[in-house]
C-alpha cells in the first residue's frame, strides 16, 4: 500500500509542476475555458482537497487562470499615455488627455500622475464593461516612451472609490466607467520597441 501512495504522490507532483510550467509559459494569454482545478485528475489520484486549495488560490488574487503571482513594480518616468488596452475584455482604445465623452476614446486626468508614474492615475471611459473584469487580470497602457505600463487588477467596485488605496511612491491606476471603478497596481513595464 505504501508503494501505491508513493506513486500517487510522485504523479501528483509531476502534474502540478507541469501545470505550473504551462501557466508560466502562457502568462498574458487568454485562459482556456476550463479552470486550473479541472486540469488535475484529482478523482483518478484520490486527492479530495486539492480542488478547494486551487479555487482558494484563484479567488485570493495570488494566482488566477493564465496568470502567475505578480509583484508591484517600481514607478516609471512620466511619459504620455497613448492607448488603453484590457486584453481579457477585448478593449483597445486611444487614450487622450482630459475627460472624454466619446465612447471610442478613453481619457486620463492630467491633474494627477501619468499612468505608470508614482501615484494613482485616473483613467475614465464611457461604456467600458468593467464589471466583467476580474482580479488578477491585466490592464495595459502603451506610452510614448515605447514602454507599456502593465497594471494588475486588485479590486472591482460598483460605485465611486475615493482615496489612493495604496502605499506612497507606488504606481497605481483607478479606471472608471459609469458606476464601476477598478483599482490596479503597476506590475511591470513591457518594452514595445
Amino acid at each position: 500500500m505504501a508503494r501505491a501512495q508513493w506513486i500517487v504522490a510522485t504523479l501528483t507532483i509531476t502534474l502540478i509542476c507541469t501545470g505550473v510550467g504551462l501557466l508560466r509559459g502562457s502568462q498574458g494569454a487568454e485562459p482556456a475555458t476550463s479552470g486550473t482545478a479541472d486540469a488535475l485528475p484529482s478523482r483518478a489520484l484520490g486527492l479530495s482537497g486539492h480542488r478547494r486549495l486551487v479555487r482558494g488560490l484563484e479567488h485570493s488574487g495570488a494566482h488566477g487562470p493564465g496568470t502567475g503571482p505578480r509583484v508591484s513594480a517600481a514607478p516609471l518616468r512620466a511619459s504620455r499615455p497613448l492607448r488603453l488596452r484590457i486584453p481579457s475584455l477585448g478593449v483597445d482604445l486611444p487614450l487622450a488627455r482630459g475627460p472624454q465623452s466619446d465612447g471610442g476614446v478613453a481619457g486620463w486626468d492630467p491633474a494627477g500622475p501619468v499612468p505608470g508614474s508614482a501615484g494613482t492615475a485616473v483613467v475614465s471611459g464611457n461604456g467600458l464593461p468593467l464589471a466583467a473584469l476580474r482580479r488578477g487580470r491585466t490592464i495595459e497602457i502603451p506610452r510614448a516612451d515605447h514602454r507599456t505600463a502593465v497594471f494588475t487588477v486588485e479590486r472591482i467596485s460598483p460605485g465611486a472609490v475615493t482615496g489612493s488605496g495604496g502605499r506612497p511612491g507606488r504606481a497605481r491606476l483607478r479606471l472608471v466607467s459609469g458606476e464601476t471603478t477598478v483599482l490596479a497596481r503597476l506590475t511591470g513595464p513591457l518594452h514595445t520597441g
